[in-house]
């Protein structure tokens, strides 16, 4: 995927690539992921997130603790990401470490932060996190993690030889609804029940292999 984006574009800066690429759309449907996704969310939802992250080998950018609810306009705050290792990962490579149970106490204040290496601009105070109750997710290529959008969660720098890389997909239940005034290029795609097809705009399914060169792109662009 990284070969075929046009020379000098970052990996990481691009995302929603179940909207350009019907490879990527497909395995979003694997059934034996959508059975765990139900597990967490109930019968009826729908995808709206698919990106790649990538820290090289000796990579020293850092991902700050902070709940990815802080930074989508979703109403109610409601999502799973379902994280799917690519190479193995440890802590050695920067694997994803979080705060257990976290989820359960609601949004957490988030500070403004000014640090090249951070790939965040808001981050949970460091000082509030009890380092021993920390758990790291290590994975082997092709094993997933699902993590709920409260969740406090963070990577430190990939200080091995190793590539740490992975593929976020982001699903919500049929009752959570965008505001468009923030995000106008949002699209829901059901991809398991029926209810709230009305609830947001709904995306187009992608024919061929494309690949997205920016941030939030619309489905239209790649028909």
């Amino acid at each position: 995927m990284r070969e075929a984006l046009p020379p000098g574009l970052d990996f990481n800066s691009v995302n929603c690539w179940h909207k350009a690429n019907r490879w990527v759309y497909d395995l979003t449907l694997t059934p034996a992921l959508l059975n765990y996704v139900e597990d967490l969310l109930g019968p009826h939802f729908f995808l709206w997130g698919a990106q790649f992250f990538c820290k090289f080998p000796n990579d020293g950018t850092v991902v700050p603790w902070h709940q990815d609810a802080q930074y989508w306009p979703l109403s109610p705050r409601k999502a799973v990401s379902v994280w799917i290792a690519i190479f193995d990962t440890n802590l050695s490579n920067a694997a994803m470490q979080v705060v257990p149970g976290s989820h359960h106490h609601g949004a957490v204040t988030h500070r403004s932060v000014n640090n090249e290496s951070y790939v965040l601009k808001e981050e949970i105070n460091p000082d509030s996190i009890h380092l021993d109750e920390v758990v790291t997710f290590e994975l082997k290529a092709g094993e997933m993690s699902l993590h709920d959008d409260g969740l406090i969660h963070g990577s430190g720098p990939n200080t091995s030889d190793r590539v740490r890389a992975g593929l976020a997909l982001r699903f919500s239940p049929s009752d959570v609804v965008c505001d468009m005034s923030v995000w106008p290029t949002f699209e829901a795609y059901p991809v398991r029940g029926k209810k709230g097809l009305k609830n947001n705009p709904i995306g187009k399914i992608p024919t061929k292999n494309g690949i997205p060169t920016k941030m939030f792109p619309h489905s239209s662009e790649f028909i």
